[in-house]
């Protein structure tokens, strides 16, 4: 086989950057007869993103993986609009095909171009590979059941006249054929339920995936199983998918900043297991009446924590993350940080990634991203749902109610209800999952952790050769050669 080239196309939001850089340089490293360019889409309301980009442009190790900043786009859509994020994807199709107009015509790229990775949410590229001719494969940086919600969703949209924005406010359930329960409808994506949103990002996005020659899945066949099967066997229509996870972020690369230094000192001094750390992802944060709450909920158990503690962004910058407060004494009950200065922290930014796999560490208080429960379940470190946003309600569903890997503080949170104060989680609800998640001694907690143990061997053993995953990669570039020939 010649030289071939793939051009990967991420959606903005490190949560999805990341997993899709660490899927190209797994795919290099099986196949040396493989290249990649990644199209970075510029946000001036991602600067974490743009600051990971530059860095690894900075400091890759390999010629064969490139990275293309897009220019910024001349009109940017209202990052107020509940569209925005598709919005701002689709805005830059001109930019996508004028990018792989250069390359295919570089007179230095003898290389041959043979298909596009496009993110979940980019399946509007898929439409400019046909341009160029070549084949378009979906990067779904999510699980299993939730890639089945939105195929599923989308066809009760286009084929079954069904009302989804009436069947979500009704509190009801849909079955799907990835769970052996049935989905209430509180914890689906919000955008599922809503009559603009669901059709723009979710539905329309689901239906274009039927136009790409296969599905990559950030997720693993013991992980998942009745839901892979569930593909496999043809109770879900799709391409053929490719489970090929699990892929996780890489260690922090800024490991001399005094910030991780402290942190991790801080833990070298605990016992082992000793330690639950709550950390709610790139977006993430929470109301000053909230975080008094969390405060409240780890004095009265008196359990040894590190806490990353977030101010959310104003109200009129909302598509920003949020930023790390100059004090964190301001928001948090007087006196807190003196009473527990024996067995607590309280931090602003977390390398999250280092922090799960050291050894203080026996416990996780996560809002549920994908990204996040796959480090988690990596490190053996079982989880207490407090989901925000997005899937992630989907995703605490799953973890708790079919798979049995972590312990419930919400299943239906929303970050959108907390922030009108309307969705208050007190401190003896926080304090109770807290005391399960940390159990040793045999009860709930303890099952939860010895499951979640079991998970780590099986997530390692899976993309070992001759594993799960990894023969599933083998699968997919077998693909991208016979459909290049």
């Amino acid at each position: 086989m010649e030289k071939v080239e793939l051009v990967f196309v991420p959606a903005m939001g490190m949560g999805h950057l990341v997993s899709m850089v660490e899927l190209a340089k797994l795919l290099i490293a099986r196949d040396d007869r493989i290249s990649i360019t990644i199209l970075i889409m510029t946000s001036p309301l991602d600067p974490l993103a743009s600051n990971f980009t530059k860095s690894l442009s900075s400091s890759s190790s390999s010629a064969r993986i490139r990275f293309v900043p897009l220019p910024l786009i001349i009109e940017q859509p209202s990052p107020k609009s509940i569209t925005f994020f598709i919005d701002f994807i689709e805005a830059h199709k001109p930019l996508v095909r004028d990018a792989v107009f250069q390359l295919t015509c570089s007179d230095s790229n003898p290389t041959r171009l043979a298909g596009f990775v496009v993110d979940m949410f980019c399946s509007i590229m898929i439409e400019v590979a046909s341009e160029f001719g070549v084949p378009s494969y979906v990067f779904f940086t999510s699980g299993a059941v939730c890639l089945d919600h939105f195929l599923h969703t989308q066809r009760l949209h286009y084929e079954g006249n069904v009302d989804l924005v009436k069947l979500g406010e009704s509190g009801g359930e849909l079955k799907q054929a990835s769970l052996l329960n049935p989905l209430p409808t509180k914890v689906w994506p919000s955008e599922a339920k809503h009559k603009v949103a669901g059709p723009r990002i979710i539905f329309s996005n689901a239906r274009r995936f039927f136009k790409a020659k296969g599905i990559l899945i950030n997720t693993f066949e013991e992980l998942e199983p009745h839901a892979l099967e569930s593909f496999y066997n043809g109770a879900i229509e799709s391409p053929p998918v490719y489970p090929v996870g699990p892929i996780l972020g890489t260690a922090n690369n800024n490991r001399r900043s005094n910030q991780y230094v402290d942190i991790m000192s801080w833990l070298d001094s605990q016992p082992p297991s000793s330690v639950v750390f709550l950390c709610f992802g790139s977006k993430g944060s929470f109301g000053e009446d909230q975080i008094r709450e969390i405060a409240r909920a780890l004095e009265l158990i008196n359990q040894r924590f590190l806490w990353s503690l977030r101010r959310p962004p104003p109200k009129d910058r909302e598509g920003m993350g949020p930023t790390d407060y100059e004090n964190v004494e301001e928001v948090l009950p007087e006196g807190f940080l003196h009473r527990t200065a024996t067995i607590g922290k309280a931090i602003g930014w977390a390398p999250q990634v280092d922090v799960l796999a050291h050894k203080a560490v026996g416990g996780f208080v996560s809002h549920c991203g994908w990204n996040s429960t796959l480090e988690s379940l990596w490190n053996g470190v079982p989880i207490a749902t407090w989901p925000l946003y997005a899937e992630q309600r989907m995703n605490a569903f799953v973890l708790v109610k079919e798979l049995g890997l972590a312990v419930e503080i919400r299943l239906d949170y929303s970050m959108s209800d907390a922030r009108g104060n309307s969705d208050l989680v007190k401190a003896e609800e926080i304090q109770n999952a807290i005391g399960k998640l940390m159990d040793v001694d045999g009860g709930d907690g303890y099952e939860v952790r010895r499951k979640v143990k079991d998970m780590r061997d099986k997530s390692r053993k899976a993309v070992m050769e001759g594993g799960s995953s990894h023969t599933a990669f083998g699968r997919f570039i077998e693909d991208v050669v016979n459909n290049l020939a």
